[in-house]
């Protein structure tokens, strides 16, 4: 019986996180989140470099995935990484 109740909370939990990802951020939010200025976000979509949504052409909005998404999309290798890449390709 316990264990159904931690998989109620579980669940709960996920639906909350899941929640989240989906409901829009404000440019001051998004700002914040990302750790940049207005300004700088303000740029990076007048050169559509990151996603946003502008409904009824007036007040920008961002979604959390899509930010995630914009992030995690400029990795750059370590080192120790491309070491490892090459040192592959030629053995």
């Amino acid at each position: 019986m316990k264990q159904t109740n931690i998989e109620m909370q579980l669940n709960r939990i996920e639906k909350m996180l899941s929640e989240q990802l989906c409901q829009p951020m404000s440019l001051a939010e998004a700002s914040k989140y990302l750790n940049v200025s207005k300004s700088y976000l303000y740029k990076c979509t007048h050169k559509n470099l990151i996603p946003y949504y502008k409904p009824g052409g007036k007040k920008i909005f961002f979604s959390k995935k899509d930010l995630n998404d914009w992030i995690f999309k400029y990795r750059i290798k370590s080192d120790s990484e491309i070491e490892k890449i090459i040192s592959e390709k030629y053995t």
